[in-house]
């Protein structure tokens, strides 16, 4: 695979996503108890299987993630991580971490019977992706990465402390439920509220963290809000996960995805990275480029984290039109 000039100029007009589609099959997979991971597939049942990975940790599955692949080509399957999305229970933290949703993900693999398949994630799916590859190369066609995220103390720091110099208006929202003492320890502050709080605890919690996630993640800010009950469990499933595996699953430095790389060198990779996402910043897709210089890597000049933002969506639309080549 040919590389690219980080920030080079779009040669080609900008890609949309494709039409809109709905499952052909779907099903829960019961993985270690209490959990089932719900899974579908959609697109071409005799096509090139590719699996979306979604982020979070916590985030679940929407429709739109699948029309980032051509449905005549792909065989395209989802499925929400445990305590995510339409997976059972909601925002379950038992046997809840990265071995156990890379062993899941080689589960379903199984029950679907795939020999191989392409590999597509963003931000903790990028996480997540790796740590299968380091695990289950041999199973894996090409991989498609976003928002690098290697799920290291630094990115967490920056995450929690760092984006007060670029969003200090939502960092400020995002810390005014906390005591000013618990302004240098917002981590312990959100794992006691989420975990140990009462509903309404929780639920306050939930929806500041969300809100601040969501209004740091485009180029262009988005402040939404969280009003139906459908947002309010999303905020509750993503919040309570992400914190309960940032405070207990980081990467340290011998366990860093960074030392597996051999392991996965040889897959065909593109890595696309928003220059300006501040969510996963780029200095993490950048250490991992330069550790694994055969990957291609497309640095997008006009981009953010969100993989909704046109010019991060065309470029994963282009890679994924890349990757119909490797069969």
């Amino acid at each position: 695979m040919h590389h690219r000039k980080p920030d080079s100029i779009r040669p080609t007009p900008m890609m949309d996503l494709f039409l809109p589609i709905s499952p052909y099959s779907s099903g829960f997979l019961a993985v270690e108890k209490p959990h089932e991971i719900y899974w579908e597939q959609s697109g071409n049942p005799d096509g090139q299987p590719v699996l979306f990975i979604h982020g979070g940790p916590g985030g679940g599955t929407s429709p739109v993630n699948r029309q980032y692949f051509d449905p005549n080509h792909y065989r395209i399957i989802l499925f929400d991580q445990r305590g995510a999305g339409k997976s059972t229970p909601p925002v379950c933290l038992i046997n809840n971490t990265t071995a156990h949703l890379v062993s899941d993900i080689e589960k379903l693999r199984q029950h679907l019977k795939i020999e191989k398949w392409h590999v597509f994630g963003g931000s903790w799916g990028s996480t997540l992706a790796l740590s299968y590859a380091a695990k289950h190369a041999e199973r894996i066609k090409s991989m498609v990465l976003r928002g690098i995220f290697l799920m290291e103390e630094a990115e967490i720091d920056w995450l929690l402390y760092g984006l007060n110099t670029i969003f200090p208006e939502p960092w400020e929202q995002f810390v005014s439920i906390l005591p000013e003492k618990d302004h240098d320890n917002i981590l312990e502050a959100y794992h006691d509220r989420l975990m140990n709080g009462d509903d309404k605890t929780k639920m306050e919690a939930a929806i500041n963290w969300s809100l601040y996630e969501s209004a740091c993640s485009s180029l262009i800010p988005n402040y939404e809000i969280v009003t139906t009950d459908e947002q309010r469990a999303r905020a509750l499933a993503i919040s309570t996960i992400e914190v309960h595996y940032f405070y207990n699953q980081l990467m340290t430095e011998e366990t860093s995805l960074l030392n597996h790389i051999d392991k996965f060198r040889h897959i065909p990779t593109i890595i696309v990275q928003g220059r300006y996402d501040m969510i996963c910043p780029i200095a993490s897709a950048h250490e991992l480029h330069t550790n694994w210089p055969e990957a291609e890597y497309i640095v997008v000049p006009d981009g953010g984290h969100s993989a909704m933002d046109p010019p991060i969506r065309s470029r994963l639309i282009e890679a994924t039109e890349t990757m119909k080549s490797i069969c």
